[in-house]
């Protein structure tokens, strides 16, 4: 028999991610096959890869949701220590791997992890410990509003120098919200929009490629071989879905016309397999997961749980608006998985460790409200 305190997990987060899980398994292996099969002449190795990816990432759900969150908080500054040194570890040559372009992995061979989503994970968890105690503060443009986010600032510019362009901007949106959540000032987070947009227009100026993601995202078709090719491919997938789909293992697009498709564009194969419907499902899941991470933060018993779970959560809402935004079109391109859904071990395992702190942030807040 469950204790209460076992019964009071959110179920609906638990059930949400564990079906989202499923449909990643499953849309994995179907958009992973051909090239599993041209490149490891076995057609499930992608699919065995991300199965235990995920048996693993749920067995750290578990472990976190019945973690006391609270005990997190004393280790949030050694864990971040921690993941900037990774940050920076990755970066010399030798010693981390390039993989897609960036130096953004450290491991052997295939087997590896990525620096920057562990630093996700951790710099959320020490800005929730510091805004906790920043009360009226945060107002503060010098004592309040600068430190964290020059923390945050310093994460980014070591992960551009790798560089992902995708995972910074997940950062950053992540920030915005916890300090918006805090209590910051608009006009500091306005100020600190301009400045971000300035940023960025000197980040794309620096780098003739990102010049060309933009205009390629303008219109894809200017450069349909090479910049444009991405995105091109992508529309054709969800365009030729129609409102069913062409049926789950039916895909054209994944012989070998859009690249890794198992990855960043594991959404373009499910609409085409799927269909509207099977797409518009998966983000009503994703929408149902952020309504109810957002209710956490909103029961949660204090403010470190509170700001912890929107964390956790704004991270999950920013990286599938970029993701989803990218296959379709909407924005420029930016290497981003699809939180539960794209092939990825150190994202997927990650992914659900945050899930299992949000788990556990939830069942103390029922708890909390009984």
């Amino acid at each position: 028999m469950l204790s209460s305190r076992q019964k009071s997990v959110d179920i609906v987060i638990l059930a949400v991610t564990l079906g989202l899980l499923c449909i990643g398994v499953m849309m994995v292996h179907s958009a992973s096959s051909v090239i599993s099969l041209q490149k490891f002449n076995d057609a499930y190795f992608y699919a065995k890869r991300q199965l235990l990816w995920a048996g693993l990432g749920i067995v750290f759900m578990f472990v976190m949701a019945n973690y006391d969150y609270h005990r997190l908080r004393a280790l949030a500054p050694k864990i971040a220590l921690i993941s900037f040194l990774f940050l920076v570890v990755v970066l010399i040559p030798g010693v981390g791997q390039i993989r897609g372009g960036s130096r953004a992995w450290l491991g052997i061979g295939s087997l590896g992890i990525q620096p920057s989503e562990f630093a996700k994970f951790a710099l959320i968890l020490f800005l929730a410990h510091y805004l906790a105690d920043a009360g009226d503060r945060i107002q503060s443009l010098t004592r309040g509003f600068l430190p964290p986010l020059g923390m945050a600032l310093v994460a980014v510019g070591l992960i551009m120098l790798e560089p992902d362009l995708g995972q910074s901007v997940v950062i950053m949106g992540t920030t915005v919200i916890l300090m918006f959540a805090a209590g910051a000032r608009l006009s500091h987070l306005g100020g600190l929009g301009g400045l971000g947009l300035l940023g960025f227009a000197g980040l794309v100026a620096a780098a003739p490629y990102r010049i060309n993601r933009i205009t390629s995202f303008l219109n894809p078709w200017a450069d349909p071989l090479n910049t444009g090719y991405q995105i091109i491919q992508s529309l054709y997938a969800l365009g030729s879905g129609g409102l069913l789909g062409l049926g789950l293992g039916h895909s054209h697009q994944k012989y070998l016309y859009l690249p890794e498709p198992q990855t960043d564009f594991v959404y373009s194969i499910l609409g085409e397999e799927l269909g509207f419907l099977g797409g518009a499902t998966v983000l009503a899941l994703f929408a149902v997961l952020v309504w109810r991470g957002f209710r956490t933060a909103i029961l949660a018993p204090d403010e470190f749980g509170a700001l912890l779970a929107v964390g956790i959560t704004g991270m999950i809402t920013v990286q599938v608006l970029i993701n989803v935004g990218v296959v379709t079109g909407s924005i420029p391109a930016t290497g981003i998985t699809l939180p539960l859904l794209s092939y990825g071990g150190s994202s997927l395992t990650l992914m659900l460790t945050g899930i299992g702190i949000l788990l556990n942030i939830s069942r103390q807040a029922l708890d909390a409200v009984r």
